[in-house]
């Protein structure tokens, strides 16, 4: 066609065409060129093809400062961006250089980069051997967003992954980066798979290592070393700050998310009655994604080796002794344990959702793992059945007690106890609410017996502790004689007229 270049394709579609057998007219016009054109490839004369350009059109507008400014900063600074050097420029030059040259700059750098700049970094894939390698991480799900009992649960995720087979597995963390995280989790991971690899690779851990001495991070780094040798495996980090070493589980948190997250739209709700019911629900989900790679796993469970016959250590230890308050002290968090353990020393078992306490070699108690919003902050985990059997005996020391706001089982007795406070002169307040503590406790109906008084109180009515006892614990408080159920009449105070005067002749 007159006024367009003969493009390299249509000439070969034109000799195409002409090798068939059609005519130069029919050839021309199924290559959409004319007649003519179609003549002089014919007779050889074949459109020349356009050579690369290597001149400029346009004036370099950084021609005066590139030599002299940009590439001296570029070579003594590589790290400076594009775009820094560039405002640099303005603030310099004010009107010199508009904001439509950004781009022009910005490729000119990039260019000057590739011909003259320092060798990037290069990523040297791996194989993936089949029960060589596991890897271990942390990980929290952002914008997810999960519930327990309609409240906010601040936890992360433990991420097991075998990069050859993908098999994986996924553990709830309330803590943090704890090596007891990581040691209960991994412990519970080898157990599932039935084997363990040849290699363990976690990254640096700095969260578990964070605030420790010198000697209490040589510990650490012994324990764990004791534990991956216990199961035969070969202890490996990666380097402090570069995640792709760790890139066979830190690429598959993102697939793990997006099937989190997907798996709860479809259950239309991110509340779950538990911290056990998202666990199970959790586990059911990795299970459905680990049945899709089953057949590398059999592969890969061939190479595995045998676990031990006994497990390991995956909790720290620590010695306290109970104090008079019926309380212990745990990495900076006050619990209350049961009064028959007062200044007893219990050995601890610090996991990272309880806390199990041994006298000797006997488990005395459990108790579930509390932790702060902030780290290192102090906080305390008190339960009021703990100690309410000696409340009861000394209801006055309530008022006063430095753990009194702790001993509030929910919001709804903190706003009872004011009301009662209010209601009540003070010793027959502090009695009332601690006898009401003591009945929770004993019949177990604490939130039935706190919805029941917190609807008496909005009569402006407070219930005697005999009529809750009736209530709530029927066997304590005994049952009524059947003339006291049917009714009695009260006899008249004027009989006791009649001892007055023999009261008399004996005190005479």
């Amino acid at each position: 066609m007159s006024g367009r270049a003969i493009t390299p394709k249509q000439v070969k579609l034109y000799m195409k065409q002409r090798n068939k057998g059609d005519t130069q007219q029919q050839s021309s016009a199924r290559a959409g060129i004319s007649e003519r054109s179609g003549q002089r490839i014919d007779s050889g004369c074949l459109p020349k093809k356009k050579g690369a350009r290597h001149w400029r059109t346009r004036k370099d507008p950084f021609a005066a400062v590139w030599e002299s400014e940009i590439l001296p900063l570029l070579e003594k600074q590589p790290g400076l961006m594009p775009i820094t050097l560039f405002e640099d420029l303005q603030d310099r030059y004010p009107g010199r250089f508009p904001n439509k040259r950004k781009r022009t700059f910005q490729r000119r750098v990039k260019a000057w980069r590739a011909l003259h700049g320092p060798d990037k970094e290069v990523m040297f894939r791996q194989r993936k051997e089949p029960g060589r390698l596991g890897l271990s991480d942390f990980t929290e799900l952002g914008e997810i967003e999960i519930t327990v009992a309609s409240e906010p649960l601040g936890h992360r995720l433990y991420h097991f992954r075998l990069p050859y087979s993908g098999w994986s597995f996924i553990n709830v963390i309330l803590g943090g980066e704890s090596y007891t995280a990581l040691a209960e989790s991994l412990q519970e991971a080898l157990q599932r798979l039935g084997g363990a690899p040849l290699e363990h690779r976690t990254d640096s851990l700095s969260a578990a290592y964070k605030n420790l001495t010198k000697s209490e991070q040589e510990d650490l780094t012994a324990r764990y070393r004791a534990f991956c040798a216990h199961y035969g495996m070969k202890p490996t980090r990666n380097n402090r700050g570069v995640s792709h070493e760790n890139g066979a589980v830190e690429s598959p948190h993102g697939h793990i998310k997006k099937r989190i997250s997907q798996a709860l739209l479809l259950r239309e709700s991110n509340d779950f009655g538990s911290v056990d019911d998202y666990r199970q629900w959790l586990d059911g989900l990795v299970q459905r994604f680990n049945r899709r790679c089953g057949e590398a796993l059999e592969i890969e469970r061939g190479e595995l080796q045998g676990l031990p016959v006994h497990r390991t250590t995956d909790y720290s230890e620590q010695v306290v002794k109970v104090t008079t308050s019926s309380t212990i002290e745990v990495k900076r968090i006050i619990y209350s344990v049961p009064a028959r353990l007062v200044g007893e020393r219990l050995r601890l078992h610090i996991y990272d959702d309880r806390i199990e306490a041994y006298v000797g070699t006997l488990l005395a108690h459990t108790l579930s793992r509390a932790y702060t919003i902030k780290p290192n902050q102090r906080g305390r985990c008190i339960d009021y059945r703990h100690i309410i059997g000696q409340l009861v005996r000394k209801p006055q020391a309530f008022r006063y007690s430095q753990l009194r706001d702790d001993l509030f089982p929910s919001a709804t007795y903190q706003q009872l106890w004011r009301y009662i406070d209010e209601h009540l002169e003070p010793r027959a307040a502090c009695k009332r609410f601690v006898g009401i503590l003591a009945l929770a406790a004993r019949a177990d109906c604490e939130q039935a017996l706190g919805a029941y008084l917190k609807q008496q109180t909005s009569k402006e009515e407070i219930p005697s502790l005999h009529q809750l006892e009736q209530r709530f614990d029927p066997e304590a408080a005994g049952e009524l004689p059947d003339d006291m159920e049917k009714g009695c009449s009260q006899h008249a105070l004027s009989s006791y007229d009649a001892l007055l005067p023999r009261s008399q002749e004996l005190h005479a």
